[in-house]
């Protein structure tokens, strides 16, 4: 899909972290904005405790804000403006800012609620796990209830066509992934029950987009960012790793024959990155402390490669030439609008 084959209507994207929006649905985000319909990002923690990545290779200047909560997360604020501004979206909410009539619903009591990053720990290249001293105020502990009417709200009033998010392993397993995946599927069963106790009229959201990628796909262009010449330039002069394609890929990857079924069902949309890559790698760029090396780039023998980055962890990731949705239909309740 390009610009004008995009479903009509808006595009609502739920996302746990600044540079998510990116890392996931960059090219959605930008193919749906350039088409002239509206776009919404969520956005559900600030990434208070995101790892931040300064080093002689991509220095940021900014290596003293990790472990600084609230400094990081006021400064991660102001790289998501920048990305979503290069992706053309226009419309932004932080989740925990959508009032909610049940005040301070967080375990272990008082104070406002605040969706906090709830952390993790890398536990195999490119998986994640929870970390073990996540605050009660975490996002992955806070009550599903909570978190999914303030996100019903948001349906309700942006009253999408679409909604994207993670499928249920989180796209690599970081609990708060987990979490928004798990609060998006309850908070569009509570935005179009018309006995919910929420503001606004019901809105159904006939379809879910979760963000998967073909295993094969994936583990050949991790296999092909090696034989691209200025993949391996980079490797020398800054000492990235490659990506290994024989290892346990993460839970984005799907299985090959279960994506041929969905696209058989014709429950697979796939969307030109390329169109859109420039603006993708400009936000990426934008998410500084949290991607090093955004490069738009090709070699003509892999054309399904189009450029690569690093996280953290310093393993190189391929960007690909299309993103892949697996579509999941969302059950209309009855006295529901449309």
């Amino acid at each position: 899909m390009t610009g004008p084959d995009l479903p009509l209507g808006g595009l609502l994207a739920v996302h746990a972290h600044p540079d998510d929006e990116t890392l996931s649905t960059g090219g959605l985000l930008a193919a749906w904005a350039l088409s002239g319909q509206p776009v919404t990002v969520v956005t559900c923690t600030r990434g208070e405790r995101g790892e931040v990545i300064d080093t002689p290779a991509h220095p940021t200047g900014v290596g003293h804000l990790e472990g600084d909560g609230p400094a990081l997360a006021t400064y991660r604020e102001r790289e998501l403006a920048r990305a979503l501004e290069a992706l053309g979206v226009e419309d932004h909410v932080f989740l925990d800012s959508v009032p909610d009539d049940v005040p301070d619903r967080v375990p272990d009591g008082g104070g406002p609620a605040r969706y906090e990053d709830s952390g993790m720990s890398w536990v195999a290249p490119g998986i994640a796990g929870p970390a073990g001293d996540a605050p009660p105020t975490a996002f992955a502990r806070v009550p599903l209830d909570d978190a999914a009417s303030r996100l019903a709200a948001v349906v309700r009033d942006r009253r999408p066509a679409v909604v994207v998010t993670y499928e249920s392993g989180g796209g690599y397993g970081h609990p708060d992934h987990v979490r928004a995946h798990e609060v998006t599927v309850c908070a569009l069963e509570l935005a179009a029950d018309p006995a919910a106790a929420l503001a606004g009229e019901p809105w159904s959201v006939p379809e879910r987009w979760e963000v998967v990628v073909a295993a094969s796909r994936l583990r050949a262009a991790r296999r092909a960012l090696e034989h691209v010449p200025a993949v391996r330039r980079l490797v020398e002069e800054t000492g990235l790793s490659l990506p290994d394609p024989d290892e346990t890929l993460p839970p984005v990857a799907v299985a090959d024959d279960v994506l041929a079924d969905l696209a058989g069902e014709s429950r697979l949309v796939a969307v030109d990155a390329v169109a859109v890559l420039g603006p993708v790698v400009e936000a990426l760029r934008a998410h500084a402390t949290q991607v090093q090396h955004a490069t738009a780039g090709a070699d003509g023998e892999k054309p399904d490669v189009v450029g690569w980055y690093a996280l953290s962890n310093d393993v190189l990731a391929p960007l690909l030439a299309t993103e892949t949705y697996a579509v999941r239909p969302v059950p209309a309740q009855v006295g529901s609008a449309r």
